[in-house]
């Protein structure tokens, strides 16, 4: 009987979403892509607060110079336009961003 009960107190639930990678997104971030040079993209929006504005260098890869938006929920960045359209999607991973542009470009985004 001591077994089994001491086996139940050792199972965890599911794990937490893992944490934002700092407590804003707040600052200057690059975003790289296999096909073009990396572009500068600067995140504005209040302290602890997952979503903002941001303005990005010239040169960005596909339309991701139309960038205007960003929100972080759980996991998953998605930046937008100003219209709030859907350019992108990455997923934390480690301290970095990785995930495709809607056209299907694959895309790093990290400090």
């Amino acid at each position: 009987m001591a077994l089994l009960l001491g086996a139940c107190a050792t199972e965890q639930g599911p794990a937490p979403p893992p944490p934002p990678p700092q407590s804003d997104m707040t600052g200057r971030w690059t975003m790289s892509a296999p096909s073009g040079p990396p572009c500068g993209m600067e995140f504005e929006g209040m302290p602890g607060q997952m979503q903002g504005t941001l303005v990005p260098d010239g040169g960005c890869p596909g339309h991701l110079y139309l960038s205007r938006r960003w929100t972080f929920v759980q996991d998953t960045l998605t930046i937008a336009d100003k219209d709030g359209q859907p350019l992108a999607t990455l997923k934390l991973s480690d301290t970095q961003f990785t995930g495709q542009s809607t056209a299907g470009t694959p895309l790093t985004l990290s400090r």
